[in-house]
C-alpha cells in the first residue's frame, strides 16, 4: 500500500501545524523538532515526485522501533 498525493499533503500539513505548536524547553523537545523536520522533508520528498515507501501493516514494526530498546 502506498499514500496518495492528497494524503501525504494532508500529513504535511499536519507535521507543519505540530511544527509551529512546539515550543523547544529541554531536548526531548529538540529531538521531536528534529524527528519533525526529518518527516517533513520526507514527505515533501515523496510529494515532489520521490519513490513511493511501502506502508507497513498493523503490528509490523517499523525500523526505528527494532533499533529502539523496549521501555
Amino acid at each position: 500500500m502506498t499514500l496518495s498525493r492528497r494524503s501525504i499533503a494532508t500529513l504535511l500539513d499536519l507535521v507543519e501545524i505540530k511544527l509551529s505548536c512546539l515550543e523547544v524547553f529541554d531536548r526531548e523537545d529538540a529531538r521531536e523538532v528534529k524527528a519533525l523536520n526529518a518527516c517533513k522533508t520526507e514527505l515533501l520528498t515523496l510529494l515532489r515526485g520521490g519513490a513511493p515507501i511501502p506502508i507497513p501493516t498493523l503490528g509490523a514494526r517499523s525500523e526505528l522501533d527494532q533499533r529502539q530498546p523496549a521501555a
